[in-house]
């Protein structure tokens, strides 16, 4: 019951949460010396916490895959004196949400509970940072299941085409290596690999908050304290080289028997603090990130009826940038897809985009920007990604400028620097025709 109720809060949130509450952030330095971000929120009765650390799946050591993900999984599965069982009944007596993943380069951890129960939130949330047990039964729980997924991707195209591109783009880097495992490193991973990667790195020098919610600057401090301080100061040194991603003129094949290929194609793309990096925005929504507005939606789909979609996007990641695409089409079609695709990046980078195709970009991507700052969870969920980027804690009041302010030189002067068809990697996972493999 405690759960569909906040549930329900969360929903209405939706409605009635007004956008420019996002633009009025407050920096709060806790007495332990940590820095949160707070909008202050008081219509729904909801606090939002999302939180993030800086070096996620790349901090896995060489041989240990998986172990990021493996580790974050079991940070709520018991902790203190509450085994699994025990800490979950407390969050769900308490209409308390808690969970914690791994990406690539952050750890992250979400929160959402009524104002009423922020204090036993908050202990329960320290409680699984600073005394989490990982239980052999539930390590093991997650192992398994990790292991299974891991299975089932082999089936699934999407995943596969992801995986092989990463492998053959960045070999011999972490970027290369699966998130989520091999069937090699799950099994040897161990509980003491997982508590080492949790202290290590779960420290307050690399730890950014955002809370959005029914509470005030010195609640927030309190709180926040309580949960975070107990953590160490200093995360274990990490040292990750910036790569360039491989580039190869022949697809690599990977034959799968389905009547469908699923194909991901990219190359280099833009670092997120380059001064460039909103005219290459604004110039991938023209290409492939505007739906049925972009080119190569135009091209592949509307004239040719090759594939129901067709998309690209920009992908800055710490340590390498990517504009990677993809397209799902039927095994005969790949080869006329991928041209499709090869000659409208050609033809972008000689002519560019007119002014009509710049001012539709701009105008819809400044007038959805609004709709991404809905809810409490969404709000503190983009700041947390402001800070993690660096971008300043004005970027939100400043976000529209940034895009007014590109203009037509810029961006086909970018379409120049990032659109290269003969640099990039393309897999194809499927059995498509005239591509070998």
């Amino acid at each position: 019951m405690a759960h569909r109720f906040i549930a329900g809060l969360l929903l209405l949130c939706v409605f009635i949460l007004p956008a420019s509450a996002a633009q009025k952030i407050q920096r709060v330095v806790t007495p332990a010396g940590i820095e949160v971000w707070l909008v202050q929120e008081r219509k729904i009765p909801i606090i939002a916490l999302e939180a993030a650390w800086r070096g996620g799946a790349v901090a896995n050591p060489k041989g240990k895959e998986g172990l990021a993900t493996l580790a974050m999984g079991l940070m709520d599965e018991g902790s203190g004196d509450d085994n699994r069982v025990v800490f979950h009944d407390k969050l769900d007596d308490n209409a308390v949400e808690m969970g914690f993943s791994a990406g690539r380069d952050t750890l992250s951890l979400s929160l959402r509970t009524l104002s009423e129960k922020r204090d036993i939130a908050f202990e329960l949330l320290g409680q699984a940072l600073t005394k989490p047990r990982f239980d052999p039964e539930p390590l093991e729980v997650s192992r398994r299941q990790m292991i299974v997924a891991l299975e089932r991707s082999d089936s699934n195209p999407n995943a596969l085409s992801g995986r092989t591109w990463s492998a053959a783009a960045f070999p011999d880097h972490p970027y290369g290596r699966p998130t989520d495992g091999t069937r090699e490193s799950l099994p040897a991973l161990t509980r003491q690999d997982v508590a080492d990667f949790v202290s290590q790195r779960l420290a307050r020098d690399n730890l950014v908050i955002s809370v959005v919610g029914d509470i005030d600057a010195a609640g927030v401090a309190t709180l926040v304290d309580k949960a975070f301080a107990g953590l160490p100061a200093k995360s274990a040194p990490l040292s990750v080289p910036d790569v360039v991603p491989v580039a190869q003129a022949a697809p690599i094949v990977v034959q799968r028997d389905i009547p469908q290929s699923v194909v991901v194609f990219g190359g280099p793309g833009l670092m997120r603090l380059d001064p460039d990096y909103y005219a290459a925005y604004v110039l991938n929504y023209v290409i492939g990130g505007g739906g049925f507005a972009s080119r190569l939606m135009e091209e592949v789909r509307e004239k040719r009826g090759l594939a129901y979609g067709v998309y690209t996007y920009l992908q800055p990641m710490d340590h390498a940038a990517l504009h990677l695409g993809g397209v799902s089409t039927r095994n005969d079609g790949v080869a006329e897809s991928l041209r499709i695709v090869r000659a409208e990046l050609a033809r972008l980078r000689e002519k560019g985009v007119t002014a009509a195709e710049l001012a539709n970009a701009k105008s819809y991507i400044t007038g959805s920007f609004p709709l991404q700052l809905s809810t409490n969870a969404r709000i503190a969920g983009i700041l947390t990604s402001v800070q993690i980027q660096r971008l300043g804690i004005d970027y939100l009041d400043k976000y529209t400028s940034y895009i007014d302010a590109v203009t037509l030189d810029q961006v086909n002067r970018v379409a120049k620097r990032l659109l290269d068809p003969d640099h990039m990697l393309t897999v194809v996972v499927g059995k498509p025709v005239g591509l070998g493999g």
